[in-house]
């Protein structure tokens, strides 16, 4: 049986929003573009939401929106894809890397021994849609202390008067944090991936989720990024396309990281049935749960912790006692019955580009320790419960196999 490890989810419903999309005869940034907007601001909860081409784009505008510069520290979690921190490089800064806990969030204590006067912003990453602490991480840069090191070096970093929270909120659209409060509401920016493996697609794309304190009006901001988004540009394209509308100016130095329409089409018609998928995704992990619970060499990953809920993006299965070496040795095993699996992440220093750059995996144990055991089962609304047994028994020949059990 073979099973891919995380086909996108297409139905009748999504290929006529996308034919809808192409027989308008405006495929680019409009219409449906502001409807997806408006569905993931209702989901988060969010303040304004504004979607571009990827999680990683939306991520390099805000740090130059927040006026980053060379020398500038970004708090990172070590255990993320590269995306995290290259977006802090591409921004102008330096990515400083910190422990996570056995959660596979990232540590607020690392956190707080990470702060200096450098500190510009914290990235935070929900790994596989489980929400990180919010509420120590923004009483934490709120502070008095922590904001009494804070070295404003920008208009927006006055206005702000404190360490920026950007939540990585890549994999966790549709998690709650707690009562009333969803992910993309909780800290004062999260951007969301839309990139063709995640929960919610548009096959590449990005939302970015604004929630700034006063005096900061998010409904004003998001008027300026999506300019910001378009090289500064007054007019968009549908504007510009009605008649006598060809004037336009171009008011800074922006960036060319809109949506288009085509793509936004299939993003509106999946988050108008999220959720159902979302259910189906909880039916795929709770049997993985219900059946690797009962073996004493399976870690099972965060789900629910009070009022705490995971998005269910991966089941992040560990085993205990493995090795790195032993673990890839189970993925080949899994292989040959053709269940695709996955691991996230490959921690950052241990990739050689940042290894080039200083950064050494010795210093970062526990997200190494993560990473060493870690195998990402796959989970999505197709997978009947014939297949998710068929993994299940995969996985479990694979262990006996290696630990020769």
């Amino acid at each position: 049986m073979k099973i891919p490890f995380s086909p996108p989810y297409i139905d009748d419903s999504i290929v006529n929003e996308v034919v809808d999309s192409l027989k308008s005869g405006w495929i680019t940034t409009g219409p449906k573009v502001k409807a997806l907007e408006e569905e993931i601001q209702k989901l988060s909860g969010a303040q304004s939401v504004l979607c571009v081409n990827s999680w990683t784009s939306g991520a390099i505008m805000m740090l130059r929106w927040l006026g980053l510069k060379e020398g500038d520290e970004v708090i990172v979690p070590a255990y993320t894809y590269c995306a995290t921190a290259m977006a802090v490089l591409w921004a102008g800064g330096k990515p400083v890397m910190v422990d996570s806990n056995d959660d596979f969030d990232i540590s607020v204590d690392a956190i707080r021994n990470a702060i200096t006067e450098k500190t510009k912003a914290i990235l935070p990453v929900d790994i596989a849609g489980y929400p990180c602490d919010y509420d120590a991480i923004m009483n934490l840069v709120n502070e008095p202390e922590i904001k009494k090191k804070f070295r404003a070096e920008s208009s927006v970093q006055e206005k702000l008067g404190r360490i920026l929270v950007l939540n990585d909120a890549a994999h966790s659209l549709g998690a709650h944090y707690k009562k009333g409060v969803n992910t993309g509401s909780e800290t004062d920016v999260a951007i969301f991936s839309l990139h063709a493996v995640k929960n919610v697609t548009t096959a590449e794309g990005g939302a970015i989720c604004m929630n700034l304190p006063q005096p900061f009006d998010n409904q004003q901001l998001y008027a300026e990024l999506r300019m910001r988004a378009l090289n500064c540009q007054t007019k968009d394209a549908f504007s510009k396309s009605k008649a006598g509308g060809w004037r336009y100016d171009i008011v800074g130095q922006g960036m060319k990281i809109n949506m288009a329409d085509v793509n936004a089409a299939i993003g509106l018609a999946q988050i108008r049935q999220y959720a159902g998928l979302l259910k189906e995704r909880k039916r795929v992990f709770d049997t993985y749960a219900q059946a690797f619970s009962k073996l004493d060499w399976a870690i099972l990953p965060p789900s629910i912790s009070g009022e705490k809920e995971t998005s269910y993006h991966i089941f992040a299965l560990r085993i205990k006692d493995f090795t790195e070496e032993m673990r890839d040795k189970m993925i080949d095993e899994i292989a040959k019955s053709e269940v695709a699996v996955n691991v996230h992440f490959i921690p950052m220093p241990m990739l050689s580009f940042f290894k080039g750059l200083g950064y050494d995996i010795k210093n970062y144990p526990q997200a190494y320790k993560n990473y060493s055991s870690e195998i990402s089962l796959p989970i999505y609304p197709q997978l009947d419960d014939e297949k998710v047994q068929f993994v299940i028994k995969t996985v479990v020949d694979a262990y006996n196999k290696v630990a020769g059990k």
